[in-house]
């Protein structure tokens, strides 16, 4: 075992004990997650936990050092099926994606092994690897009426927040980032994901198209949802739109007091870039 193994091993379980499954961001993780986090406290390996509550055949979690010197990470995945996962919250959370988002995971992942394939590994990554890359690690996706949608566009805080704060209730937000879940185990103002907004209706796998402006269903599976709609050009132009996600009301008790909006650090205009620590 290497001094990075060391240290990291030290920290594991410090790390995984402030995980607070209470939080409204991981109420769609949590009855997987749980238990996983319970056994990687116990002494199990992020891999070994992960596999155990893994109930598809298609991949498998390994070791990191199962991946091998100078091979891209994706192109294992895609030629392998094997997930190279280190004991870390990071890579934790990206397992627990998997869990639940296998069909999205996979479809970004041969999004990205035939990139690499055109075009190698190279210092830069190309729009789409680049868009599959932000999302990927900091990516949500909102179902929700017209007026927030297009108050999110525009970036309309206030009117996002509290004017129209009882259409949240009629929203779901799904985290898919994994790095986004990451850094909300200590929750900070600043925390932004990049939101990708269904256009028109959401098809729940049947013929009808429901219209997002009147009826959503909440219930849709958002792993089929992407799976079927996320399209490679479309994705390449990076259509996501930026949100501090303590700002979702319901998320975080702060954001009950109307000055929360006016933080002009945090909710910034279409003219500043977001923060995204």
């Amino acid at each position: 075992m290497s001094l990075v193994d060391v240290a990291q091993a030290s920290v594991l379980p410090q790390a995984f004990a402030q995980i607070d499954w209470e939080r409204p961001w991981l109420a769609e993780l949590r009855e997987v997650g749980e238990p996983v986090a319970a056994r990687i406290l116990r002494g199990a390996s992020v891999a070994e936990a992960l596999n155990a509550a893994s109930r598809c055949a298609d991949f498998e979690f390994v070791d990191q050092h199962a991946l091998p010197p100078g091979m891209a990470y994706e192109r294992f995945i895609f030629e392998n099926r094997r997930i190279p996962t280190r004991d870390s919250l990071h890579d934790f959370f990206n397992g627990l994606i998997w869990l639940h988002f296998p069909r999205t995971k996979r479809l970004l992942n041969q999004w990205q092994a035939r990139e690499i394939a055109a075009q190698g590994v190279g210092a830069v990554r190309g729009p789409l690897r680049d868009a599959i890359t932000v999302f990927d690690e900091n990516g949500a996706l909102l179902f929700a009426p017209q007026p927030l949608r297009e108050a999110l566009r525009h970036r309309e805080w206030r009117r996002l927040g509290e004017e129209l704060r009882p259409l949240w209730r009629q929203s779901r937000l799904v985290p898919v980032g994994h790095a986004l879940l990451e850094k909300l185990v200590s929750p900070r103002k600043n925390i932004t994901a990049h939101v990708f907004l269904p256009e028109g209706g959401v098809d729940p796998g049947a013929d009808t198209n429901l219209n997002l402006n009147l009826n959503i269903n909440l219930n849709v599976d958002a792993d089929a949802w992407m799976a079927r709609h996320f399209e490679a050009r479309a994705f390449a132009t990076k259509p996501f739109n930026p949100l501090p996600v303590l700002g979702v009301p319901g998320w975080w008790s702060e954001n009950e007091n109307f000055c929360f909006y006016d933080d002009s650090d945090v909710f910034r205009s279409g003219f500043q870039k977001n923060i995204q620590q």
